[in-house]
């Protein structure tokens, strides 16, 4: 079997508009930047977040490197790739399995971030919070194991626009720091994670079970 690890299924709503980004930066990065070290520059932008969240305890204007940080990665994680396709370096499972354990760390870095701007008592919900997240991790790879395809959106939403909504969380947080208490929005993340990984799996085992009956039937006939 071929592997298509490195072929991501979806369409998400920024796609367009990033595909042109991704044509336009490409021919700019010089040829001693290489794709691997694109792909491990996620361990600074990680390092970042964890740490100019840490000061924003201390003055909430911080918050805006978090947020070049996290805009940062995702030019990082938009060109590693792509380079590795057009310059034929052949890291394609290395870069599988780099780039979304990173992800995985980068996600963490995250709402770690956000647990060291709220008090002790309210971080178990971003515990809940990145279980759920990470749940989306395993939907996609457990779907790609079944069917080949690696799929990283689900109705429009993709990890272009999460890394969006963080920023523009940061902003409000910014601009409203003396009038919103992140720890009272909590809930409505996790409830509304819950309501969207629910659709998600709904929507993934319905067509795994399609796809069984089919091969099911041609098996028959």
């Amino acid at each position: 079997m071929v592997f298509k690890g490195d072929k991501k299924e979806g369409t998400w709503l920024l796609a367009t508009a990033e595909n042109k980004l991704k044509d336009w930066l490409v021919p700019m990065v010089p040829k001693c930047i290489e794709t691997y070290h694109l792909t491990l520059t996620t361990l600074i932008w990680c390092a970042m977040i964890i740490f100019f969240s840490f000061l924003a305890r201390y003055h909430i204007h911080f918050m805006w490197i978090v947020s070049f940080a996290i805009f940062g990665q995702y030019i990082t994680d938009l060109l590693d790739g792509e380079i590795g396709r057009r310059r034929n370096t052949g890291l394609i499972k290395w870069g599988y399995y780099m780039d979304h354990f990173l992800d995985y760390f980068f996600l963490c870095s995250i709402l770690i971030g956000y647990g060291l701007m709220v008090e002790d008592h309210s971080k178990y919900m971003l515990f809940y919070i990145l279980a759920l997240f990470i749940a989306f991790m395993i939907n996609s790879f457990l779907s790609f194991a079944a069917t080949g395809e690696f799929r990283i959106s689900y109705m429009g939403i993709g990890p272009t626009e999460i890394r969006l909504v963080f920023i523009i969380i940061n902003t409000v947080i910014i601009f409203l720091a003396d009038n919103i208490n992140i720890a009272a929005a909590l809930p409505y993340v996790l409830a509304g994670s819950t309501f969207f990984l629910f659709v998600t799996v709904y929507k993934t085992q319905k067509m795994l079970w399609k796809i069984d009956m089919e091969n099911k039937e041609n098996a028959e006939e």
